[in-house]
């Protein structure tokens, strides 16, 4: 297709959607943090960890796509991850905690450990797919989707009483943070893996809905 002649810039297929979907539900979290709606954002965060599982799968369902469009979908899918995962649980945490100035320093600290992660990481991916066909079977570090499960969880631990310590969210960040810069193999999740992943969202937001306010 001839750049030249788009109506709008990008790409609007059905394999960027979800991706979309999750961007938006990670930016409305952010706007339900701000206003102090904690467990409305984590329910948002759920939302865009499970556009997130799919997205890819999705995008692979399209087998005749240009070298533009996968180039488009690998840089579209880090900047809505930087978004869903990296700026609005930092700016959750920063809320929840009562906007202390030490929070905050972490809190932008953990946005940039995933801004790093998601920059080398399309590196990798583009020097990978220069020499293999095959899909990725394994991450180095953590990748930064999994603050979608464990900041949820303890907002459980917070909200349903178990644990009412607000220096739990930035410990969880703190955490978190080293994991996505320090060069540690992950395998990928295969179909069992993210069944398994799935179910415990799952039990998440029944959590969340039960057992919190």
């Amino acid at each position: 297709m001839n750049e030249k002649n788009k109506k709008l810039l990008g790409y609007y297929n059905y394999t960027v959607v979800l991706t979309y979907i999750g961007m938006l539900a990670a930016f409305y979290g952010i706007i339900r943090a701000i206003a102090c709606d904690f467990r409305g954002s984590i329910f948002c965060l759920l939302v865009a960890g499970v556009c997130d599982m799919f997205d890819g799968l999705v995008a692979s369902t399209k087998k005749n796509r240009s070298d533009s469009e996968k180039n488009f979908g690998i840089q579209i899918d880090s900047l809505s991850d930087l978004i869903s995962f990296g700026v609005m649980p930092g700016i959750f945490v920063y809320m929840i905690s009562g906007k202390i100035p030490a929070v905050g320093v972490i809190s932008a600290l953990f946005t940039l450990c995933a801004l790093i992660r998601l920059a080398y990481f399309n590196i990798l991916e583009e020097e990978r797919q220069k020499t293999e066909t095959t899909a990725r079977k394994v991450y180095l570090g953590v990748p930064v989707t999994t603050i979608a499960l464990i900041l949820p969880a303890a907002y459980l631990v917070y909200g349903s009483g178990v644990w009412e310590q607000m220096m739990l969210f930035p410990v969880v960040l703190f955490v978190t943070s080293v994991g996505f810069i320090i060069p540690v193999n992950i395998k990928k999740a295969k179909t069992l893996g993210k069944i398994l992943m799935l179910l415990i969202g799952l039990a998440e937001f029944l959590g969340l809905i039960f057992f919190t306010h």
